[in-house]
């Protein structure tokens, strides 16, 4: 039986570094895709391909800011197409189109993927680490609260992920909550908002960076909330494989129990 499991073992399916966990865990190819359709580059963060995901994150802005999408999109909300062909950029419009389908087809093949090798791998799979001690940090597994995590990221998008000990996915985060609050001038608009000055506070606002804040927003949130929910996972697996190890004997088999009806 032992050779069988070495025979299957392909990879551990899960990691711990200073950085942060990282594991395979079984996850819904559409929910994925509806991230990356929301926002290129969210359906791979949520897969940990954190490479990929930061890049096509960075394009999607780059790229967006070029054409002058959310502009465009603002003016078609309102019934306003005139308006909307004109600000829009066709210059780099073709070059957003595939770009943007391939992330969404991309992030729904790597789950798939993803969820064959765990299936494969997960009762061969070695035990992660359950403490990592560097001269810097201190990770650990341990059980968090999913909806402390979900709270945080209400918020200030970024602190749910430090919360549960995603570092790079929080660096990340806040560096982008920076560059959309000061560029879309959202705090100023809510605080014209709160004193009642309504036309002052839309005055303000750049409704180019603000569209990019309602998804970016909500991903944190079910980000921090979905990889606690894995984490406290990761860890009551982990413990269990301990006790069975070194405290469960050899000869103890569990009954099944009698089916009634």
């Amino acid at each position: 039986m032992n050779d069988f499991k070495k025979r299957r073992y392909r990879g551990k399916l899960a990691h711990l570094s200073i950085f942060g966990t990282t594991q395979i865990h079984l996850r819904n190819p559409y929910i994925v895709a509806m991230w990356s359709i929301a926002f290129p580059g969210y359906g791979h963060l949520l897969l940990s391909k954190y490479l990929r995901g930061f890049s096509l994150v960075l394009w999607e802005l780059f790229i967006n800011q070029s054409t002058h999408l959310n502009t465009a999109m603002v003016y078609t909300f309102i019934g306003e197409i005139d308006a909307a062909k004109e600000v829009l950029d066709i210059q780099y419009m073709h070059l957003y189109i595939p770009v943007y389908l391939f992330a969404i087809w991309d992030s729904y093949r790597t789950t798939v993927d993803l969820n064959q090798i765990y299936l494969i791998n997960e009762h061969g799979s070695p035990p992660a680490n359950q403490l990592i001690i560097k001269p810097f940090e201190v990770n650990y597994l341990d059980k968090r609260n999913p909806v402390v995590a979900a709270f945080w990221s209400m918020t200030i998008p970024s602190v749910g992920q430090l919360y549960i000990h995603r570092i790079f996915g929080a660096i990340f985060t806040l560096i982008l909550t920076v560059v959309f609050i000061h560029y879309s001038h959202f705090l100023e608009g809510v605080h014209y908002l709160l004193i009642g000055d309504i036309n002052k506070s839309k005055e303000v606002l750049n409704m180019q960076w603000l569209l990019y804040m309602p998804s970016f927003y909500f991903f944190t949130i079910y980000d921090s909330y979905m990889n606690a929910v894995e984490n406290n996972k990761l860890y009551e697996t982990e413990q269990k494989n301990y006790l069975k190890k070194y405290y469960q004997p050899a000869n103890f088999k569990v009954k099944k129990g009698i089916k009634v009806g």
